[in-house]
């Protein structure tokens, strides 16, 4: 099994940045990907970027591209996601997860437990 941790969740100004980020602990040796999705109240759960945890590939959701960067560090089984230009509906509960390099939230077998995110206007 693998955890995930995930902190740097607050309340921004829109425009305003925020960093979140994703510790994983156990069997981190067998990380294919990760990803980060995020879902608003009364919202289904969304995908916002995935990374590969070797090669590094990135794939963002539209609606971030340009905004946000996922990162990782495999030394300390961390994956980063930098959000940037703020806006209010960016405004959810970001959970990361680890599974295969994709869009679809079925495809993410371990998830955190979340880390909220408010952006005012």
């Amino acid at each position: 099994q693998v955890q995930l941790v995930e902190s740097g969740g607050g309340l921004v100004q829109a425009g305003g940045s925020l960093r979140l980020s994703c510790a994983a602990s156990g069997r981190t040796f067998s990380i294919g990907a990760m990803g980060w999705f995020r879902q608003a109240p009364g919202k289904e759960r969304e995908f916002v970027a995935a990374i590969t945890w070797t090669a590094g590939d990135t794939y963002y959701a539209d609606s971030v591209k340009g905004r946000f960067t996922i990162s990782r560090d495999t030394a300390t089984s961390t994956v980063y996601l930098q959000m940037n230009s703020l806006k209010p509906e960016d405004t959810a509960t970001y959970y990361c997860a680890v599974g295969s390099y994709s869009a679809l939230a079925r495809d993410y077998r371990y998830w955190g437990q979340g880390t909220q995110v408010t952006v005012s206007s």
